[in-house]
C-alpha cells in the first residue's frame, strides 16, 4: 500500500495514508466511521488500488454491499488478482442474489485462489445454500478435507463454526455442539462466539456479577434510607411526646401558681380590709369637720 501512494505526491500521500489508517481502526468497531473516512481517501486518490480496496471494505462493513461491489471489481480490474472473489460472491449474497454467489463459487477464478481463499469461497458457497432454505446442501458444502484436518489455521475456528451452525440447523444438535467445542479449541484470538453458544447448548445462563453487587448496594441503600426515614419519624414521636410532656408539666406550673396565688389574694384582700376598718377614707372625706367622738376625746 505504501508503495502504490508513492505514486502521487508526497503531501497528498500523506493525507491519504491517515484516512486509510483510520479506516483500518474503525473498521470492525466503527464500521460508519470506517466508511466516511474511506471516503474521504477515495475522493482524494481514487485512481489508487489500495485505497478502493479500502473503500470496498468499509463498504462491505457498514453493509452498502452494491458500492462495496463495485470497489471490488473495480480493484480487480486495477490489480487483475483474484484475492477478492469470495468477498464479492458474499456481497452477491448480500443483494439478496445467492443464485449468483453459487455461480461465483463454481467459476475458474476459484482454482486460483489460495487455501484460505478457498476455505472463504466454500463458507460463502455454504451460505448461500442456507438462505437458499438448503440446510442439508450446506452441510455437504462444507465437508472437505479442511475440516478433517486436525491442524490449526487462521481459518480453522471459522470452518468449524460454519459447519457446527450448519447442523445445528438441521436438527443434529450433539454433533454441533462437538464441532462448537471444536471451533473453540481453535479460536484462539476470540473471533467466533463459541463459547456463548456451547453454553446456550448445555443451558448455562451467564449473569454478570458486577450488575448483581450493584443491585445488592442500592438495596442496602435503600434499606438505610429506610432505617433513616424510620428513626427520622421515631425522633417527631418523641419530640412530640415530649412536647406534650412539656404542655403537661406546664399547665400543672400553672395550676400550682394559681394555687399559691389564691392565698396570696386572699391575704391581701384582708389586708385591705383592715386597713379600711381602720381609716375609711370616705367617711373622712363626707365629714371632715364632724365631731370626734366621745370616746375619742379620751
Amino acid at each position: 500500500m505504501r508503495q502504490e501512494l508513492m505514486s502521487l505526491p508526497k503531501t497528498l500521500a500523506d493525507d491519504v495514508a491517515r484516512n486509510l489508517v483510520m479506516v483500518a481502526r474503525l473498521l470492525d468497531e466503527e464500521p460508519e466511521q470506517a466508511y466516511a473516512y474511506s471516503r474521504v481517501a477515495l475522493r482524494l486518490a481514487s485512481r489508487v488500488a489500495a485505497v478502493r480496496e479500502a473503500a470496498g471494505f468499509a463498504s462491505y462493513a457498514s453493509e452498502r454491499y452494491a458500492e462495496a461491489l463495485a470497489e471490488f471489481r473495480a480493484t480487480r480490474r486495477m490489480t487483475g488478482t483474484v484475492d477478492l472473489w469470495p468477498v464479492m460472491a458474499d456481497c452477491e449474497r448480500g443483494l439478496g442474489r445467492p443464485e449468483r454467489a453459487l455461480e461465483m463459487a463454481g467459476a475458474p477464478e476459484v482454482h486460483k485462489l489460495d487455501k484460505a481463499g478457498q476455505v472463504e469461497m466454500r463458507l460463502v458457497a455454504a451460505g448461500a445454500r442456507q438462505d437458499m432454505g438448503q440446510a442439508e446442501a450446506a452441510v455437504v458444502t462444507l465437508q472437505s478435507s479442511e475440516l478433517a484436518s486436525s491442524a490449526v489455521h487462521p481459518w480453522t475456528a471459522r470452518l468449524r463454526y460454519a459447519y457446527a451452525d450448519a447442523l445445528l440447523a438441521v436438527g443434529r444438535e450433539s454433533e454441533a455442539r462437538e464441532w462448537f467445542a471444536k471451533a473453540l479449541e481453535a479460536d484462539q484470538n476470540g473471533t467466533t462466539d463459541a463459547s456463548d453458544r456451547l453454553a446456550q447448548l448445555d443451558g448455562v445462563e451467564f449473569v454478570d456479577a458486577f450488575d448483581d453487587a450493584d443491585d445488592a448496594d442500592d438495596s442496602d441503600d435503600d434499606a438505610d434510607d429506610t432505617d433513616d426515614v424510620d428513626e427520622a419519624e421515631g425522633s417527631d414521636d418523641v419530640t412530640a411526646d415530649d412536647e406534650a410532656d412539656d404542655e403537661d408539666d406546664q399547665d400543672e406550673d400553672d395550676d400550682a401558681d394559681d394555687e399559691s396565688a389564691a392565698p396570696r389574694a386572699a391575704a391581701e384582700v384582708d389586708e385591705e380590709s383592715d386597713l379600711t376598718d381602720e381609716a375609711d377614707p370616705a367617711s373622712f372625706l363626707d365629714s371632715p369637720f364632724r365631731e370626734p367622738a366621745a370616746g375619742d376625746k379620751d
